[in-house]
């Protein structure tokens, strides 16, 4: 006689827009981190908060800052890269991509 173990996953999902951004303990969540993490992230300057910094319980995050804070989680858990080093990979792939789309709107994007 077979026997199975039954496992239920429970999914939680949150829209992200310009109206309505995430606070800081809902990217700490979206990412599986505490929120001390986050405040690292915007310490280093993966994620940015506008000038001057309000208070940390007015922090907002929009759809671009999850997808670096996923990225930098990434880099750290496959990679053991500390947040410095995740900050200056995620800027170069950035600057990357950017000079990409300057040659290929220029027509020089299949030369490299």
């Amino acid at each position: 006689m077979a026997h199975y173990n039954l496992t239920t996953l429970t999914t939680t999902t949150t829209s992200i827009s310009d109206a309505r951004p995430l606070a800081a303990s809902e990217l700490a969540r979206a990412v599986g981190a505490e929120i001390e993490w986050i405040v690292e992230l915007v310490e280093v300057g993966i994620v940015e908060l506008p000038s001057p910094r309000p208070a940390q319980g007015e922090w907002r995050f929009h759809s671009t800052d999850l997808q670096c804070a996923l990225e930098a989680r990434r880099l750290q858990r496959d990679f053991g890269v500390g947040l410095d080093a995740a900050a200056l990979i995620l800027d170069l792939q950035h600057e990357v991509r950017r000079l990409k789309a300057v040659l290929g709107a220029q027509g020089l994007g299949r030369a490299i």
